[in-house]
């Protein structure tokens, strides 16, 4: 039976609606911001094509283990790596990324890393990166490494893991403020604290950092990728300013 006209015309516009809102739910490619990121104030740290001011710690230039392959920033090599610092001078900040990490390996992300010391853990507290299942470092993805780590998950007996095995990728929140800092690993809320607090420092000062004067001080600095063992590339490297509350 043929259909009225007027029905084909709704059913067609609701066609199209159907098709926009489809793509309009759509994620970003990669390296990209939305229009709405862009309103919300987000920058992205590296376009997938350049490094764009991202260099070596306390060097210039980017060393030949670290390479822009398939819009990703990749370690291939973590013997001629190091650790690759941001552009950008950061106080209060939400970041946002996403990892992927070779079997058995092993990165991190710091942050307020200043040049004030030989490294730059020395200065900047880790939020460790790595292949749980096959990672040699008892510090797991996630921590914030020798400090915090998430609670004991029940239904495991271990502590609480959200990460998806080595060759996928995952996303991490970390969010730095006055009031609380947040490691967020695939949605999943690990733990929060402050930076400076009494806990804070009792912690640093039980730790291998209680030697490193500049360890957590300045309360700004850059962000550092490292290059340590095994391969780990990064995309969609974006980060928020936040202003404190006045």
């Amino acid at each position: 039976m043929q259909r009225p006209l007027s029905v084909l015309v709704i059913t067609l516009a609701l066609a199209v609606s159907a098709s926009m809102a489809s793509r309009a739910a759509d994620p970003a490619p990669p390296n990209t911001l939305t229009a709405a990121e862009k309103s919300a104030g987000w920058k992205l740290l590296f376009d997938g094509k350049t490094y764009s001011g991202w260099h070596n710690f306390k060097k210039d230039g980017v060393r030949p283990g670290w390479q822009i392959k398939d819009g990703t920033l990749a370690c291939v090599d973590p013997h001629d790596a190091g650790d690759l610092v941001s552009p950008d001078d950061l106080t209060w900040f939400e970041l946002q990324l996403e990892y992927n990490i070779s079997e058995g390996g092993n990165s991190g992300i710091m942050y307020h890393v200043t040049d004030d010391a030989d490294a730059a853990w020395a200065t900047g507290p880790e939020f460790q990166l790595e292949d749980n299942a096959k990672a040699k470092d008892p510090q797991r993805c996630g921590w914030l490494y020798a400090l915090y780590q998430p609670p004991t998950d029940p239904k495991t007996g271990a502590p609480l893991d959200a990460t998806k095995p080595a060759g996928q990728w995952n996303h991490v929140r970390l969010l730095i403020s006055p009031t609380k800092c947040e490691h967020v690993i695939n949605g999943v809320k690990y733990f929060e604290y402050v930076l400076g607090s009494d806990d804070f420092n009792a912690r640093v000062a039980k730790s291998k950092f209680a030697k490193m004067p500049k360890f957590a001080k300045t309360g700004h600095g850059r962000i550092a990728l490292q290059g340590d063992h095994g391969q780990v590339s990064f995309r969609n490297i974006k980060v928020r300013a936040i202003e404190p509350a006045k």
